[in-house]
């Protein structure tokens, strides 16, 4: 087996995801089975983790991408309150990712959607009370969905980087 098909395999599927085994190895001239083995070994590696789409957030009825950077206390990554600070990300569907980094002098990142601007505010003050112990400083970044788009958001691009 060619020791980078596993690479090629996975930019095809960053490419379209939705494409079949049978087509996959027409491009990347193998055997269906060959493929099928293959992205087995991905999943199994967790190369791959998930199988999504990426719908238009506007007509699903979002108007507001937030980024929101957060300043946490420097004992935030450690034991019981870093697990509370996971189970809270995870109590907002609409949260997309988010995790601690560094930069701007901030140490986290909250990237969401949300359907207005009031739903928005809500759930930032809702962040503010619920984690002030926690919480030393946040500002946001939002987007008005649609509006001033120079590159629409979308992992095929990276179908075309050299992995």
């Amino acid at each position: 087996m060619r020791k980078e098909l596993p690479r090629q395999l996975l930019r095809e599927l960053l490419k379209n995801s939705k494409r079949s085994d049978r087509d996959l190895a027409k491009v990347l001239k193998v055997s269906q089975p060959t493929i099928t083995r293959t992205r087995h070994k991905l999943e199994k590696n967790r190369m791959v983790e998930d199988y999504t789409i990426i719908p238009n957030f506007k007509k699903m009825g979002f108007e507001i991408l937030a980024l929101t950077f957060v300043k946490m206390r420097s004992d935030v990554l450690k034991g019981k309150t870093k697990e509370r600070t996971k189970k809270y990300a995870a109590e907002f569907p609409n949260v997309l990712f988010a995790s601690s980094g560094q930069g701007l002098g901030m140490t986290g990142v909250i990237i969401s959607l949300h359907k207005n601007y009031t739903e928005y505010h809500k759930q930032l003050n809702m962040l503010r009370v619920d984690m002030k112990e926690i919480l030393v400083d946040v500002e946001s970044f939002i987007v008005a969905i649609g509006e001033g788009e120079y590159k629409r958001f979308s992992l095929k691009y990276l179908g075309n980087v050299s992995l």
